[in-house]
């Protein structure tokens, strides 16, 4: 499960370079806190430790990342319903 959680903290990391696919990075960051939260309580190792923190940052960055892009997107159509 250290390995599951590593692995999709990892993507959850990718995901916070493409705005549009936060919602993904966040949805995947989630389940990585989980799988290694389970993981760290069977076997406290690295690997679980170093994919519970990715996950965690994963799914910051993204969350912070997709609300920007929301912003954003907001903000532009709020512009163009004043013309």
């Amino acid at each position: 499960m250290g390995a599951a959680s590593l692995v999709l903290g990892i993507i959850a990391l990718v995901c916070t370079f493409f705005g549009s696919f936060g919602w993904i990075g966040v949805i995947v960051g989630i389940i990585g806190i989980i799988l290694g939260a389970m993981a760290k309580k069977r076997n406290p190792s690295g690997v679980a430790t170093a994919g519970f923190v990715c996950s965690i940052i994963g799914t910051v960055i993204c969350g912070i990342g997709f609300l920007a892009c929301a912003a954003c997107v907001g903000g532009l159509a709020s512009l163009g319903a004043g013309l």
